[in-house]
């Protein structure tokens, strides 16, 4: 493409087009535990893949409100492919819009969803169109994938996310950018949950202590061995979030329950924390411990193949005049699952604030460009010729 400029130029054009469809897909609330509430949005990005000549299929969910994958028409035998992918849940449940409604504020959008991730669907959307008004065709084909249950973990649709990402030469994930800066993620935590439970023995706390084994004070033990696991050095963090046990205060307590939170930034260390939280070993005698839970996604980690696509999203956005850096996200994605098997870019998505918070909300201004630099990496090469 020798006039890159005139997409950026394109697509500023459409800016108030891009911002009426976002509002749109803003005002349909579609939270992750609610499955009847993705069928709306659903239904209207099938129509928007397809008023663009894409093959759409509306997969359905057996639990979550189900997914949609649209593919180039135009795509050739043998001809290598590049993934769009996202989410259309949020984690605000139905009825937010009554206390936090859609704001246009300046330069500023704010609305449940806006950020995390509506805005980036309308990137992925405009990037199409751009090419087809164009009357251009990527040399590698684009796959577009969008589920609704990646809040909670993408636990159905994360099969979906790894045969395509097995199919690809690479994958951009439409996640908002990090920051108000607007950082592109590069890197990501990988994210754990565990769950300890002791069982102990109950006894009279005032006629017969000595008789029990108190599952509180074996668990207040396993707390402090788990927060010695933090390495913030490491980027390694190990949370105990909830805690619950004990029938009453005049018994010692039977039973105790923890559940804990685990971020790392490499696969290594992932492996480490996982065998050092099942190899935890009791100090109070009488008590047994249950240890279950494991890494539900893995390490986003800076491969060779996520810095060959960062260094071409960086040559390509100098040539429209962007500056872009790269940062490394505490939380995880579906780009964790698709860095292990392709070359993954993350957070190409809106750039603003407030993921999962009441200031939630994207900077409308930096939509057109953010979206140009999306359509020049599709009009890229493969990155394995």
């Amino acid at each position: 493409m020798e006039d890159k400029r005139q997409v950026l130029a394109q697509l500023r054009a459409q800016q108030d087009s891009m911002t009426a469809l976002l509002s749109d897909l803003v005002m349909m609330e579609t939270p992750s535990t609610d499955a009847a509430s993705q069928a709306q949005i659903l239904h209207r990005l099938k129509a928007e893949f397809e008023a663009i000549d894409y093959r759409v299929k509306l997969i359905p969910g057996r639990v979550s409100g189900g997914h949609v994958y649209a593919s180039a028409k135009y795509r050739g035998y043998n001809q290598p492919a590049q993934l769009m992918l996202g989410h259309c849940d949020t984690v605000w449940p139905i009825g937010t819009l009554q206390e936090m409604p859609l704001v246009r504020e300046k330069d500023s959008l704010h609305g449940p969803g806006v950020y995390d991730m509506k805005a980036g669907l309308v990137a992925m959307i405009f990037a199409l169109r751009t090419i087809e008004s164009m009357g251009l065709r990527p040399s590698v084909a684009p796959l577009c994938f969008i589920n609704s249950d990646e809040e909670i973990g993408s636990r159905e649709s994360s099969r979906y996310v790894r045969a395509l990402a097995q199919r690809v030469d690479r994958c951009m994930v439409l996640e908002p950018a990090l920051g108000p800066s607007g950082k592109i993620k590069t890197a990501r935590k990988g994210v754990g949950r565990f769950e300890v439970t002791v069982q102990g023995k109950a006894a009279h706390a005032g006629l017969d202590p000595d008789a029990g084994a108190s599952a509180i004070l074996e668990l207040s033990h396993v707390i402090q061995k788990l927060f010695d696991l933090n390495d913030p050095g490491l980027g390694t963090s190990v949370n105990v979030g909830l805690i619950d046990g004990g029938i009453q205060p005049n018994m010692v307590a039977p039973q105790s329950r923890a559940v804990i939170d685990v971020r790392v930034q490499t696969h290594a260390d992932a492996e480490r924390l996982e065998n050092a939280i099942h190899g935890l070993e009791t100090e109070t005698p009488g008590v047994i411990l249950t240890i279950e839970g494991a890494f539900g996604r893995p390490p986003m980690e800076r491969t060779a193949g996520n810095r060959q696509l960062w260094r071409l999203a960086q040559e390509l956005a100098a040539e429209i005049d962007l500056d872009i850096e790269q940062g490394t996200a505490g939380g995880g994605s579906d780009g964790n699952t698709t860095s292990l098997y392709t070359a993954t870019i993350d957070g190409m998505g809106a750039v603003g604030d407030g993921a999962h918070a009441h200031h939630e909300h994207i900077q409308v201004n930096l939509l057109p460009e953010r979206c140009a630099l999306l359509t020049l990496l599709l009009m890229a090469p493969a990155l394995n010729n």
